[in-house]
């Protein structure tokens, strides 16, 4: 929890725009109206992921991502910076309930989690106010572009999203069955069952068409190497954004070294690449990432203002 670096915190539950119920941890930064809400991977949590403890380590091992991801020490970093931090488990995830018979709808769905964050901090006493900037995350990313095209406007009061590794599901079958050594055309099969299963087809969970509904500055972070996708994916969704973003990306094949964004000689030895080395370009902090796009929303601002 984030009591383990010294963080005050609020155990909480909001609901999702559809009634389902998120258990949320809420950081308060005294004197700050600022607020990062931050958005999950899939198979993560608020916390994290165990990806260096089995069963967990098994699944994703053999694209090398056999290690730990610790949110906690990030949310230090926003804390610190001066932000209030709003971390939840989406649906069908951590603690929070059950949804949708199970099914991962690649953001579709959890969109509506999304949705429910963002009127929660406008209808809680304690955040009601707050100037708001997003920190979404891989499926936490997609349901957020999903959530913005879905009910763009829920996003009219938000400053800005820092969006690390939007990817669609084909990509990432398809990169799955490579390093699997299987023949392409079993994607064929795969693609049948999933629709007999969930009713969606891989293409129903690209975030990529819905990445045209973003109408927040905002910075996006892939990394590059990464085995379980590849660059023209994250490219694809970040030409469609019709405002001003900035784009980063990182060495490594690890996607989970591109989760976290914590300085620690511990992070720094395990995951020296990836969005470790955006934030060393950067400015070594989660804060400059942050503030980076919040200095292209003032400056949209000003541009509005001189037409």
């Amino acid at each position: 929890t984030p009591a383990d670096v010294g963080l005050a915190f609020v155990e909480t539950s909001f609901s999702s725009s559809d009634g389902i119920s998120l258990e949320s941890w809420f950081i308060p930064c005294e004197g700050s109206d600022k607020l990062v809400i931050a958005n999950h991977p899939m198979s993560f949590s608020r916390y994290g992921f165990p990806s260096h403890l089995e069963p967990w380590k098994s699944l994703y091992a053999s694209s090398g991502n056999d290690i730990e991801v610790n949110f906690i020490p990030d949310y230090k970093i926003l804390h610190d910076a001066g932000y209030n931090v709003l971390t939840y488990d989406l649906r069908n995830f951590g603690h929070s309930g059950a949804a949708n018979g199970g099914v991962n709808s690649g953001g579709l769905f959890e969109a509506r989690d999304v949705i429910g964050s963002l009127v929660h901090a406008r209808t809680q006493k304690d955040l009601s106010g707050m100037r708001v900037g997003l920190f979404s995350r891989c499926l936490g990313c997609n349901a957020t572009l999903f959530a913005m095209e879905q009910q763009p406007e829920q996003f009219r009061d938000v400053r800005c999203m820092v969006a690390l590794q939007p990817l669609s599901t084909r990509v990432a079958v398809e990169r799955m069955q490579e390093l699997a050594g299987a023949p392409a055309e079993a994607i064929n099969d795969l693609e049948q069952q999933m629709r007999l299963n969930t009713s969606f087809a891989l293409d129903d969970h690209t975030p990529v068409h819905a990445a045209k509904s973003v109408m927040v500055p905002t910075l996006m972070g892939q990394v590059h190497d990464d085995l379980m996708t590849r660059p023209s994916d994250v490219q694809s969704s970040s030409t469609m954004f019709p405002c001003r973003t900035r784009n980063c990306s990182g060495s490594t094949a690890r996607t989970f070294a591109g989760m976290v964004i914590s300085t620690s000689k511990r992070s720094r030895n395990r995951c020296s690449a990836g969005l470790m080395s955006i934030c060393n370009r950067l400015g070594r902090s989660i804060k400059q990432l942050v503030d980076l796009v919040g200095e292209l929303h003032k400056n949209e601002v000003q541009s509005e203002s001189r037409t």
